[in-house]
């Protein structure tokens, strides 16, 4: 009401023109008020408060213990004289008292970076976003590189925390980026780091020359003090934020194929954190140290004997190779997610890396041949639950049993070999086929099914007829 007249202004106010000039001209009654220091209603911890509550909180010097606890030992020491609804009441209590007598609490120093100084990486497990692949769930790790100066973010997919998808992962955001920045920053993740016998821990041989090859210095956080690590803990709360709001906005969480999932990811990554922020890090590009020559071999390389029983030992992981083998030593090369097996030069084999704790994995292709021969050893060998490619083998053997009796581990055998000489998808509809119809079956029936024998037709060949003969009998007249 600027530029009228008082009475006009405690009109519009509807207050009185006593009221309006003595605001006009004094303090307005929010600035009278003084600090109330009296309670509206009894304190219902005063008789308890510093003879039962303040000890306890002066014990707690983490300052860990809550107010829900404190008011659950109250009540069970003062039967109904406390109840759930003074929670509150209780929880500002103990708020207060730790602002003016609790211990100290750990100060967090924000970091100023310059451009190109230090990225931080470390693994973080995605399986609480809830993707799956074709329906079936997705477990696991996204490599996450993060520069500190500009927050550019690269990820690579992982299904364990291993050297070598470290090594792919640090060697991918390299050259990605197009250089190296001055300090890499990570956790004391084992696939670099080792503890040292008198305590503390220091990087692996393996990693050192990573250090030394792309000529960073490597800095390491204190054991259990992942906040250190700060770069890339954020990052991990950023990124997995922004994937689970991203998935939400596509309406599901289900993708075709892993690297429809893949591509999802990087597209998200580019809209979240690149996107607008092209400057900054194109100045952080240009402090970058230069890339070396050559990237790192992302194997590990060993020299296997392969034993009798078919298989090699890596990492106290066992593995089965083609039997053809046993008795040589061949090359293993173990890659983020495949294992390769050599010999002479030559690569015989390419198979799935094991993941997590699972400490073998046996191929029935490779042992097939020699378990057709010894079918009896099929009951109690180690690894017979390798030998069940899918449920439904699985459930076949079940059935076999059921109407078969022991009978059933000659049969199954026999089917294994099967699905190894021909084509394991066909011999597996088979299976379902007679599972489906709810009749005892065996081999033979499986095969009629699967690899039906084609009757042979012979072969035969009628030559070509001589007709000199009935060119005589025309010259006689017709008289044999």
């Amino acid at each position: 009401m600027e530029g009228k007249k008082l009475e006009a202004a405690a009109a519009a106010a509807g207050m009185s023109e006593r009221s309006a000039r003595t605001w006009q001209n004094g303090p307005l009654p929010s600035a009278t008020k003084g600090d109330r220091d009296w309670r509206t209603r009894p304190d219902p911890f005063a008789e308890v408060w510093d003879g039962e509550v303040v000890p306890l909180l002066e014990r707690d010097e983490d300052g860990k213990l809550e107010a829900k606890t404190i008011l659950g030992d109250l009540k069970r020491r003062h039967a109904g004289k406390f109840h759930d609804g003074q929670l509150r009441t209780l929880q500002r209590r103990v708020r207060d008292w730790r602002a003016a007598h609790g211990p100290q609490r750990e100060v967090f120093f924000p970091q100023e970076h310059r451009p190109g100084a230090m990225g931080a990486f470390d693994f973080t497990d995605c399986r609480e976003l809830g993707v799956t692949i074709a329906g079936e769930p997705f477990s696991h790790l996204l490599f996450h590189f993060v520069l500190a100066f500009s927050g550019w973010h690269f990820v690579k997919l992982a299904f364990g925390e291993t050297f070598e998808a470290l090594l792919s992962g640090l060697q991918s955001a390299f050259w990605a980026l197009g250089g190296v920045p001055e300090v890499v920053r990570q956790d004391n993740l084992s696939a670099a780091t080792h503890e040292l016998e008198g305590g503390g821990r220091a990087l692996t041989q393996r990693f050192q020359k990573v250090v030394d090859h792309y000529g960073f210095e490597s800095s390491r956080i204190q054991p259990g003090k992942a906040h250190e690590n700060g770069v890339a803990e954020k990052g991990h709360d950023l990124l997995k934020s922004a994937l689970d709001q991203a998935l939400i906005l596509r309406g599901s969480r289900d993708f075709p194929a892993v690297d429809t999932y893949l591509a999802f990811v990087d597209e998200t990554i580019e809209e979240r954190f690149h996107r607008g922020r092209e400057e900054r890090i194109a100045v952080e590009r240009a402090a970058l140290r230069a890339l070396p020559v050559t990237k790192l071999p992302e194997y590990s390389q060993f020299k296997v004997q392969v034993r009798k029983w078919s298989t090699i030992s890596i990492n106290k992981k066992t593995y089965s190779v083609p039997s053809r083998l046993i008795g040589h030593e061949v090359e293993a090369r173990i890659f983020p997610d495949v294992v390769e097996v050599r010999y002479g030069g030559k690569l015989l084999e390419t198979m799935p890396r094991i993941r997590g704790e699972k400490p073998h994995r046996i191929d029935y292709r490779h042992i097939a041949w020699s378990l057709a021969r010894k079918p009896g050893a099929f009951r109690a060998y180690r690894y017979r639950e390798e030998l069940f490619p899918s449920l439904t083998f699985r459930r076949a053997y079940d059935a076999i049993r059921e109407s078969r009796g022991d009978r059933a581990d000659v049969e199954y055998v026999r089917i294994l070999h099967l699905a190894a000489s021909t084509m394991e998808s066909t011999v597996e509809e088979a299976l379902s086929v007679l599972l489906d119809a709810g009749k005892p079956f065996d081999f033979a029936a499986v095969k009629a099914i699967a690899n039906p024998e084609v009757p042979t037709v012979p072969s035969v060949e009628i030559g070509r007829p001589d007709l000199s003969a009935y060119d005589r009998l025309l010259a006689v007249g017709g008289d044999a």
